[in-house]
């Protein structure tokens, strides 16, 4: 040795990754967190912001469904009290925000809806069950999408069946079922997965069933534009075909001009030759009309790929709303 005194490395700032306050969003920035640190070797630190959405007993189509869970962690990152935000995709408005960068779309989890049913029954069983009791079944659902598609395949069927509106965490909604004053509800398979409560699921329902919001199972994580070095950061969490997909599902909800309080619903896959389907639907929350549609594409994952998603998401609305999607959602577009 020398005999030089050894200069202490001042350790990595912590970035501060704004989340919403409920056990959801807790465990799924904390699931982004933990990547972001590992990639930058930066710690992260969680700043819980309360949302106009989490403050407020009314129902989604009230409060105006779109953006009320997102404005004030946008606030916030614009702010600077924040570097970064981790939100459920299918909350963000189809705007895009001036001053904001999606930085990254990570890869998506299981996006179907899932039954919490009393007993652990299906669907099917369940309302078979019921009937022979002589009572509809009732299901909870804070979702107009799902209500629409819930009360088409009862009265496809001539099943019994009631849906509730229901507001609150994944803790409430459960407890309205295991407290008896719900047969089941219908929740989001990613929540449930991100919550390490999979095992409650009675049954997936897929897509022929039920399709679900645009972004249903996605995350999307933004930052400031002018934070170039750290949009550069998580870009490297973006999962292109998820990016792609969700693209596609948004283009579609933006031209009905719709938000997340309509009833709404689309779903993007990839098939093994790189051909994207989007499947559509537009209801009446009673079920009484349904509209389904679909359109599909070859796309190549480069620079144009979110170009020709959001085409095909174009498309298949203006299908919609030449077979009266507008009527059907209690809006005309503009």
């Amino acid at each position: 040795m020398n005999g030089q005194p050894l200069t202490e490395q001042a350790p990595a700032a912590a970035l501060r990754l704004g989340t919403r306050r409920s056990a959801l969003a807790m465990a799924q920035s904390g699931m982004v967190a933990r990547e972001v640190t590992r990639l930058t070797g930066r710690p992260v630190e969680l700043v819980e912001i309360t949302t106009y959405g989490d403050t407020s007993r009314e129902a989604l189509a009230q409060i105006g469904g779109t953006g009320v869970f997102v404005s004030a962690l946008r606030d916030a990152l614009l702010e600077g009290r924040i570097d970064f935000a981790v939100h459920s995709l299918k909350d963000l408005p189809t705007a895009a925000p001036e001053g904001l960068a999606l930085a990254a779309v990570p890869e998506r989890e299981d996006a179907r809806d899932a039954l919490v049913a009393a007993e652990g029954l299906t669907l099917d069983e369940l309302v078979e069950k019921l009937a022979g009791a002589g009572r509809a079944a009732r299901i909870g659902t804070g979702s107009p999408r799902r209500m629409a598609q819930l009360n088409a395949w009862a009265r496809a069927r001539g099943a019994q069946l009631e849906t509730v509106a229901i507001r609150g965490n994944v803790d409430t909604r459960i407890g309205y079922v295991t407290g008896g004053e719900l047969d089941a509800v219908v929740l989001a398979t990613a929540g449930l997965n991100r919550l390490g409560r999979g095992a409650e699921i009675s049954q997936h329902l897929d897509p022929e069933l039920m399709i679900p919001a645009p972004g249903q199972g996605a995350l999307a994580i933004e930052c400031a534009t002018a934070d170039a070095d750290l949009t550069a950061a998580l870009a490297a969490l973006d999962h292109a075909p998820t990016r792609v997909a969700v693209a596609a599902e948004r283009a579609l909800l933006a031209t009905l001009e719709a938000g997340c309080s309509a009833p709404v619903a689309a779903l993007a896959t990839w098939s093994p030759e790189n051909e994207l389907q989007l499947d559509g639907v537009v209801g009446d929350p009673d079920g009484a009309a349904l509209l389904k549609m679909s359109a599909n594409g070859p796309i190549v994952l480069d620079e144009t790929a979110e170009q020709q998603a959001r085409a095909l998401g174009h498309a298949l609305a203006a299908r919609l709303l030449d077979a009266g999607a507008a009527t059907l959602m209690g809006e005309r577009a503009r």
